[in-house]
C-alpha cells in the first residue's frame, strides 16, 4: 500500500509524462522500483490511468464539445 505521498508522486510523474514520447506505464514501474516502494498493483495502475484521462477530458472538454457540435 502507498502512503498519501508516494501516490502524489506517482501522479504527479504520471501526469507531466502524460503529453511526453513515453511509455505511460513505465513510470509506474520504474519509480517504485527506483524508490524501493512496494508495487501498487493492476488496479491502482488502472485507476492512475482513469483519473488522467479524465483529468484530459475536463480539460479539453470545451474543444471536443465543439468539435462534436
Amino acid at each position: 500500500m502507498l502512503t498519501p505521498f508516494q501516490s502524489l508522486v506517482m501522479g504527479v510523474v504520471q501526469g507531466l509524462g502524460e503529453f511526453l514520447p513515453i511509455s505511460s506505464s513505465a513510470h509506474l514501474i520504474l519509480l517504485p522500483s527506483y524508490f524501493h516502494w512496494p508495487d501498487p498493483g493492476l488496479a491502482y495502475d488502472v485507476a492512475l490511468h482513469l483519473g488522467t484521462l479524465l483529468a484530459v477530458l475536463i480539460y479539453f472538454w470545451p474543444d471536443l464539445y465543439q468539435f462534436l457540435e
